[in-house]
């Protein structure tokens, strides 16, 4: 595939993604007959549509004359998937874009390939082979092989020259390729463009290690695109393009879009006038029409549907354009994984998961049978058919890689172990999975890594941040960094490596060389939110308060369920002294599940210093009831505690540190004001473990308040300070149990309103949230 543009227009998706959110994803209900944003029906059966469909104008040039690889059948039935028949076209497919010189593609569908389950070989499978049409590499002409030769050893300028008509021997590197040969195969076509595509994104990687100004750097395109858009045009409008013509077409308009220097460039388009008058001044199609109408032609093409998900990702008006071109085949198992890609990359990573259970699990189908003609069968029977992608190690690491995204870094390990067991050679997402040894701390397993990704491939990227991780957790940091650097000497394009090492370089409190290495980064992917993070945190490090919630709220927008993020523009509203804001942002902080348990204890602090005792109280509480969950072995799946004595259990059982400690005063303070001494002598009795000053208050306290016992007549236990009789603790029991069951509301207004629109920019507005599961 070719490259992916280093600068894209910043465009967050909140509302996409939050529609993503809410989408119904019931796959295995293939008769669902109703039609909404996320549901298509076709004239035969039902699709299943993942995108999310706003009205938008049609903008789709979707009819191709040339003759298609693949030929779409209105017979198809797609929501039936079929092993044999999918190892047939997977085959078919893997020979063909290696002919074409598409090395992503062809790699990725062999791995497809090799994760179905054992069927009959294709030879005995007697489907109709209505697929693909006849396609003979042997027909070429010997320059084009020759070309092919040169394109698979990364000479480009050569291979298009090869391919160009013209006085040859006086070209000189860098210069305008003369036009093509005339009568060239679509084969021989599409090796001259990708080679000339290539040739100037190297060029252009080269330009960019010259310039040290980001403004400067986002500014270079690719020097051959002018030629290959008025070359590549010509071609299109007399229906010569090939599926594989149309894709790299696409690329190049793609590219042509996210340049912003090319602007006056897509604007116009004047035809050759061999093809129309010279006076005719004509738009040209847009990226995704284009690259719809290849993935139409030949849907094998990884690389077709990774561009076509940028674009989907950039821009959501075209989601029902899109929608609509692919509505043949929405049922077939490439859009599935098409669909899969862009939730990832919107960060709706459970929808994710969902669809690659469906891949993996392949369709089903279910058949409820009559109770009165059936009844010994219990009234229904399951017909499932067999397994699809179930040993699919692409399915694998993304599944790993959607529960990395969720935090889930148990589940993620699990399966990027057991990727290394059926592959201990597979470096790809490695160093993904280096990056949860590191949060979990797990020197042995990440050196263990680092020793094995070493003895595989010291030079590959992957490797370089491995190793990297390695010293960066045993706090080596100037080792890590020249890790990081030379994983960038193999790609420049490595995000990973650039955000690493900004992060390495705040650790060094080298702040300026940290800015730049982020900076990098969201050159090469504006949706890296990471990256965007990182420039929050250098620039509060720096004490510019301003730049830091500018980033933190573009990491937001990327990441708005994500209550670090909000943690993060909470600090920095409160560090500028916006009380009210920073109070609604740790608010969505902790509707969205804080459970390191920040947000519960900056809201305690605010509320008790506004005087507001309620809220600081269940504030406080939540604070203890997340730290004891996150204490747990094995937690609550819904975050409860079992019982009917939950406060009792949660003050007792936490681990007394200073934020808890802190905690347990202010309760204790509070019960005592409210008259429930037995759970204030509780709180106080806590402390009495913990070496700090809350340990001397918390004496005074129980004191008073076993002199308060006696004097109501309690005859408080003087060993627990916890004694009480039975009608006391009855009572105290059921006040404490209310102010955990208690909820806090909240106004509409006070999340979603405001002067600041930064806390509108990203997902769903929060009506009341609830301390107490």
């Amino acid at each position: 595939m070719p490259p992916s543009s280093s600068s894209r227009k910043s465009s967050p998706e909140n509302e996409y993604a939050m529609s993503l959110a809410e989408a119904d994803m019931s796959l295995d209900n293939p008769h669902n007959a109703t039609l909404d944003t996320t549901t298509t029906t076709t004239t035969h059966h039902h699709h299943h549509s993942f995108l999310h469909s706003s009205p938008s104008p049609s903008n789709n040039k979707s009819t191709a004359a040339a003759q298609p690889l693949f030929e779409s059948s209105s017979n198809n039935n797609y929501s039936k998937w079929n092993v044999a028949e999918a190892r047939m076209e997977l085959r078919k497919a893997s020979k063909i874009t290696s002919t074409y010189g598409l090395k992503l593609s062809t790699k990725w569908i062999c791995e497809q390939l090799i994760g179905l389950p054992p069927s009959p070989p294709p030879s005995s499978f007697n489907g109709t082979n209505h697929f693909f049409t006849p396609f003979e590499e042997e027909n070429e002409n010997d320059a084009t092989l020759y070309a092919k030769s040169l394109l698979d050893l990364g000479e480009y300028e050569r291979a298009a020259l090869v391919l160009s008509s013209g006085n040859n021997a006086s070209a000189v590197a860098g210069s305008t390729i003369p036009p093509p040969l005339e009568e060239l195969s679509s084969l021989g076509f599409f090796i001259r463009c990708y080679a000339l595509y290539m040739a100037g994104e190297r060029r252009k990687g080269e330009d960019v290690e010259e310039l040290r100004e980001p403004l400067e750097r986002t500014k270079l395109r690719n020097p051959n695109l002018t030629q290959l858009s008025h070359e590549l045009y010509d071609y299109y409008t007399s229906g010569a393009l090939d599926a594989f013509g149309l894709y790299i077409y696409g690329v190049v308009l793609k590219e042509l879009q996210n340049t912003p220097s090319a602007s006056s460039t897509t604007t116009k388009i004047r035809p050759s006038s061999s093809v129309h008058h010279a006076q005719d001044i004509v738009p040209p199609p847009s990226p995704h029409s284009i690259l719809l109408q290849s993935i139409l032609q030949f849907p094998y093409n990884w690389s077709a549907w990774l561009d076509l998900s940028e674009l989907c990702v950039q821009d959501s008006t075209i989601h029902s354009d899109v929608e609509e071109v692919l509505r043949p085949i929405l049922g077939h198992w490439m859009y599935h994984f098409f669909c899969v890609h862009l939730f990832l990359e919107n960060q709706v990573n459970e929808n994710a998961i969902m669809v690659m259970e469906k891949l993996i699990h392949g369709t089903t189908a279910t058949d409820t049978i009559d109770h009165e003609t059936n009844r010994g069968a219990g009234g229904g029977e399951t017909l499932s058919t067999t397994g699809m992608f179930v040993q699919s190690p692409y399915i694998q690491s993304q599944l790993a890689v959607a529960h990395y995204n969720l935090r889930d870094f148990d589940e993620a390990q699990r399966h990027f172990i057991a990727l290394s067991e059926r592959d201990s050679l597979r470096l790809d997402q490695m160093d993904i999975y280096s990056n949860i040894l590191y949060v979990k701390e797990d020197r042995v397993s990440l050196s263990q890594l680092a020793h094995r990704a070493v003895k595989i491939d010291k030079y590959r990227p992957e490797t370089c941040c491995i190793v990297g991780n390695y010293y960066s957790l045993k706090a080596q940091h100037e080792k890590a960094v020249q890790y990081f650097q030379r994983a960038l000497k193999l790609d420049r394009s490595y995000l990973s490596a650039w955000t690493l090492m900004g992060h390495e370089y705040v650790e060094m409190k080298n702040t300026a060389a940290a800015i730049e290495a982020y900076r990098r980064a969201v050159d090469i992917n504006e949706r890296d939110y990471r990256a965007w993070y990182g420039l929050g945190q250098t620039y509060e490090i720096l004490n510019m308060l301003f730049y830091a919630l500018f980033y933190f709220n573009k990491a937001a927008a990327l990441r708005p369920y994500d209550a670090r993020m909000w943690c993060a523009i909470g600090n920095c509203y409160l560090g500028l002294d916006r009380r009210a804001d920073a109070i609604r942002s740790y608010e969505r902080a902790v509707s969205n599940n804080d459970g390191e348990g920040i947000a519960t204890k900056k809201l305690a602090t605010l509320y008790r210093e506004d005087g507001d005792v309620e809220r600081a109280a269940r504030c406080y509480l939540r604070h203890l009831e997340l730290r004891f969950q996150a204490q747990q072995v094995n937690p609550s799946p819904d975050g409860g505690y079992p019982g009917e004595n939950d406060l009792e259990v949660v003050v007792n059982s936490v681990q007394v540190d200073a934020p808890d400690a802190e905690a347990l005063l202010y309760l204790a303070y509070y019960h005592r004001d409210n008259g429930e001494f037995e759970t204030a002598a509780m709180c106080c009795s806590r402390l009495l473990e913990y070496p700090g000053r809350e340990k001397e208050e918390g004496k005074a306290l129980l004191r008073e308040i076993r002199s308060r016992m006696d004097r109501r007549g309690g005859g408080g236990d003087k060993e627990g300070g916890g004694g009480t009789s039975k009608r006391g603790k009855s009572s105290s029991s059921r006040n404490s149990r209310r102010m955990m069951d208690s909820s806090m509301s909240m106004d509409r207004s006070r999340i979603g309103g405001g002067n600041d629109n930064s806390l509108d920019s990203s997902a769903v507005v929060e009506s009341s949230f609830e301390f107490s599961p």
